[in-house]
């Protein structure tokens, strides 16, 4: 039995992951998933969402993370003590480098599909996604009503985590890792998954026909890729530093 604990990426929250939960309880793990502190005036920051996250943990277990919520878990991982995290899951997310942010990431990125439904605030602290072009590059796969749903559900990032840097040490690079790639997502192309995971361990990176939020998509294809993953050694393994 494995125990996970899934975190979202911008504008998700907890309730992404009800379909994935559903899944790996009914095969017999646990499961549980968190929001991430917001708070739109400015006062968090990535170490928010590695405390937000060890919070929840008092066992050790298998941390996913989606989209951005991949630097949440790399933070998490630093900031963890040893033991309390068997393994690190980034699905279709940013596996940070270090010194890197998201936002840097994001413009370092050849194609930038989900740039245009990016709307910032007046102020400048938080952003949203245009619930039209929203729907086109984070909800094209899954059913209409769903997407129409998940859409309704989205709520508006501070920018402030997205704009800081990630600062990583042996202690995030010794851990087990896995990259599940989407090969339809349109928010953070295919192809630049592909780059991020380039000198991972042969065995640690796979794929799955889905868009950006395939815990929508195909929640119980998504589920058993999880489990598959969390019970085979060689797909999880630490990564170059």
């Amino acid at each position: 039995m494995s125990d996970f604990l899934l975190v979202h990426g911008s504008g998700y929250g907890a309730w992404c992951w009800s379909g994935v939960m559903r899944t790996l309880k009914a095969e017999g793990h646990r499961a549980r998933a968190i929001d991430l502190p917001r708070n739109l005036a400015g006062s968090v920051n990535i170490a928010s969402y590695a405390s937000a996250i060890l919070s929840e943990i008092t066992t050790p277990v298998t941390l996913v993370g989606h989209s951005s919520g991949g630097f949440a878990i790399a933070a998490a991982a630093e900031a963890a003590s040893p033991g309390f995290i068997e393994r690190l899951i980034f699905l279709c997310a940013y596996a940070p480098r270090d010194g890197a942010s998201v936002a840097s990431m994001r413009r370092g990125q050849a194609r930038q599909p989900l740039r245009p439904a990016i709307i910032l605030a007046p102020d400048r602290r938080s952003y949203r996604f245009d619930p039209g072009l929203g729907m086109d590059c984070l909800f094209h796969d899954c059913d209409s009503a769903t997407a129409a749903e998940a859409m309704t559900r989205m709520v508006p990032e501070p920018v402030d985590p997205q704009e800081e840097a990630i600062h990583l040490t042996a202690r995030y690079h010794a851990l087990a890792k896995h990259y599940i790639r989407c090969l339809d997502d349109r928010a953070i192309p295919p192809e630049c998954q592909a780059a991020m995971t380039n000198d991972w361990p042969a065995g640690t990176v796979s794929t799955l026909a889905a868009g950006h939020s395939p815990f929508l998509s195909c929640p119980e294809a998504l589920a058993k890729r999880l489990i598959a993953v969390a019970a085979n050694p060689l797909s999880c393994q630490p990564t170059p530093g």
